[in-house]
């Protein structure tokens, strides 16, 4: 079967012939290729096309596709040990590995999705401090929990839905709406709501309004605000973990999160989630304290196995981020060089690996306002034409380009050829 077809056939069955919205490309107007097979930056499609891919299955791919080691891990684990709800070595050895080589993070649980991890968390601020109240930031992702999706960043804001119909009003009444790098706005919502706030949750570099870095004196000021009032600081490193830095984006900042949220890299690619931090408010948690949550897959053995595989060689290999550091400082001169030259008006935010380009006629893109300023028709050309071209990219504006530690500076070259080929037509 091709392409079409497959994807005809599976409207049938499947809601928009997809089991994640993001992947119908209707912002786009195009039907998706389906993917059959990939290794290393390249991935094919059911019509034999071939894509240097910078999705890498929405980030969690550092090491690119079917990399050898995690396989290897994957196929030894699964010839004695798929699934057993109980307790397993594996377990303890992901479990400590995250304890001793993160920051801030002195126990754990595992869970089975980013989703999982964020909401869990913020169930564990409520059941900690005794309050109701949450604050995120619009353009913040944090998953598709009730509580969450308010302002809630790409997934909504390409399919232009306000939020999610099946969202009852009394699911989002304790969610209060922060503004991302706004000092004055959060520090105004405290003062109105600040005993009532069990936890405020932030992306420390958001991926989901485009990459945006949050900035110092921000975090700093929320820092200082859950301090004062009692609130704790939860940072989703869901995208961020292991990918801006081997510590994640808590490494970019002074300021120590209370819990943080992972999943993405830390799997290998698999269905994983965890989320941490410090001791006395994880022992809240079920069956040590009243906090109750469980999960029949968490902690799941070849789970495990492909999320070791893939920590352990990022750890034994940190010369990556080097790497990616290059490769993405090429990517960004290459196209603003180019958008220059043709008078394309474009801002690149890029944290490490992890960027977005802006078509936009700002200076600087630093807030959620800033962002739903983009020209999203000028994005929707530029992908159809990069897509045609043999480059995958997330379809929509308001996400990331991810690099991995297998492109190579020809792979860059290629974006940026195909690239300017758009640019010189525009």
């Amino acid at each position: 079967m091709k392409n079409l077809e497959i994807f005809k056939e599976s409207e049938k069955y499947m809601p928009g012939g997809v089991n994640s919205a993001v992947r119908a490309f209707k912002g786009i107007n195009l039907n998706p290729p389906i993917i059959k097979s990939g290794k290393g930056v390249m991935i094919t499609d059911e019509d034999d096309n071939e894509y240097i891919d910078f999705v890498l299955a929405w980030g969690p791919l550092l090491l690119g596709h079917s990399d050898e080691d995690v396989v290897k891990a994957i196929q030894k684990i699964s010839l004695k040990a798929v699934a057993f709800g109980a307790p397993t070595k594996l377990e303890l050895d992901m479990a400590k590995f995250m304890c001793t080589n993160l920051d801030n993070i002195e126990m754990i649980r595992m869970v089975n999705s980013g989703t999982e991890a964020t909401m869990s968390a913020i169930k564990l601020a409520r059941g900690y401090t005794n309050r109701n109240k949450i604050v995120k930031f619009a353009g913040c992702y944090h998953g598709h929990f009730d509580g969450f999706l308010v302002e809630a960043g790409s997934g909504v804001m390409t399919g232009g839905i306000p939020g999610s119909l099946g969202v009852p009003k009394e699911s989002i009444e304790n969610t209060l709406i922060g503004i991302y790098n706004n000092k004055k706005q959060i520090e105004e919502l405290f003062e109105k709501h600040g005993n009532e706030i069990a936890g405020v949750i932030i992306e420390p570099v958001a991926g989901n309004m485009g990459v945006i870095k949050a900035e110092d004196d921000f975090m700093e000021t929320l820092r200082k605000l859950c301090d004062s009032y009692g609130a704790l600081l939860i940072f989703d490193e869901v995208m961020s973990g292991f990918r801006v830095d081997f510590k994640g984006a808590q490494s970019l900042f002074k300021v120590k999160p209370d819990l943080v949220t992972y999943a993405k890299i830390m799997g290998g690619g698999l269905p994983c989630g965890a989320y941490g931090g410090r001791k006395e408010i994880m022992e809240k948690l079920s069956p040590l304290g009243g906090v109750y949550q469980a999960g029949t897959m968490s902690g799941n053995s070849i789970v495990m196995a492909a999320g070791l595989a893939t920590l352990n060689k990022i750890k034994n290999n940190l010369d990556y981020y080097d790497h990616i550091e290059k490769m993405g400082a090429k990517f960004e001169e290459g196209v603003l060089t180019i958008s220059k030259k043709y008078n394309l008006p474009v801002v690149i935010n890029r944290v490490g690996g992890m960027m977005t380009i802006f078509f936009t006629d700002l200076k600087v893109v630093r807030t959620y306002d800033d962002v739903k300023k983009c020209d999203v028709e000028k994005f929707n050309k530029y992908f159809e034409h990069m897509l045609k071209n043999g480059i995958n990219i997330a379809p929509s504006q308001f996400e990331a380009i991810f690099l991995s530690a297998k492109h190579e500076e020809s792979h860059i070259d290629k974006f940026i050829k195909t690239f300017e080929e758009f640019a010189c037509n525009c």
